[in-house]
């Protein structure tokens, strides 16, 4: 059964179920905070609790790759499991691997996460383009074919993140810039979203220099423990608010592991976003 379009299925789950995505990042100190063990036990409690708590009513979940990783062949059958559970709930999960290599390298990425019998497969990816746009070429091409999505890494939030993404090419644009004039391409003539998406920092202020409006999503980490606020949305993102999908981690994981406590802290988030792009 071919998938609908990545986008295309992103723009109807955040018209019904609000646009929120709400990571799983089981980090030893957050395992601690949940009184579990840092171990492949604790993880897969911590793991399924979130899918639990989340999956039937979130538009998007993000698991970070690496925290799973971790704990070796185990780890990623936990992975695979909230994959699979959280899909089946009706979430989309966007995969948090940041994977960027060039050639065969970079396609072996892409089978692992976008080829529909994959294991691990997502409904995308985040990706890094910092070998050149071009290196992701063989991840594109499978995610039109599988009718997933990317999720480019553009102007992330992270301050090291500027002396790459702010530098300035010859030809005058910044190198963020540039990346989101490819995803701008990518996403031409889709409707109603494109399905090639950018990593857009909230916590970084104005951004009106930069044209958001790619025709595509775009995934805003920094809400909550980061210190964006769902208030500051219209700010920075202006005439592309409607296409942002705003990541809270921390400021909701930490309720757990009490099932309505993460929900009540969800929906809390889920809501003043709500609000925050009906009054823009």
């Amino acid at each position: 059964m071919t998938l609908e379009p990545f986008g295309a299925r992103l723009r109807r789950a955040m018209d019904e179920r609000g646009p929120l995505c709400v990571g799983i990042d089981p980090h030893a100190s957050l395992l601690a905070e949940w009184g579990l063990d840092d171990t492949v036990t604790g993880l897969e409690r911590f793991s399924r609790t979130v899918v639990e708590a989340m999956a039937d009513r979130i538009a998007v979940l993000k698991p970070q790759s690496a925290f799973f990783e971790r704990f070796g062949s185990r780890g990623v059958a936990v992975l695979e499991r909230s994959v699979e559970e959280a899909r089946a709930a009706g979430a989309l999960v966007v995969m948090d691997a940041k994977r960027g290599d060039i050639g065969s390298t970079m396609a072996a990425y892409a089978e692992s996460f976008l080829r529909k019998d994959s294991p691990l497969f997502s409904d995308a990816l985040t990706v890094s383009p910092y070998l050149g746009y071009g290196s992701l070429s063989p991840a594109v091409a499978l995610a039109r074919e599988s009718g997933a999505g990317l999720f480019v890494l553009a102007l992330t939030s992270n301050p090291e993140g500027g002396e790459v993404q702010h530098a300035v090419r010859a030809d005058g644009r910044t190198v963020g810039a540039t990346m989101l004039a490819h995803l701008a391409a990518e996403n031409v003539g889709e409707e109603p979203l494109g399905s090639f998406g950018a990593v857009v920092g909230a916590t970084l202020g104005d951004l009106s220099t930069y044209d958001l409006d790619i025709n595509g999503p775009i995934l805003a980490p920094g809400i909550g423990a980061q210190g964006a606020a769902p208030a500051d949305l219209p700010h920075v993102f202006g005439s592309a608010l409607r296409n942002v999908v705003p990541n809270v981690s921390r400021g909701v994981l930490r309720h757990g592991p009490d099932v309505v406590a993460l929900r009540d802290a969800a929906e809390r988030f889920a809501q003043q976003v709500r609000a925050a792009v009906e009054t823009s």
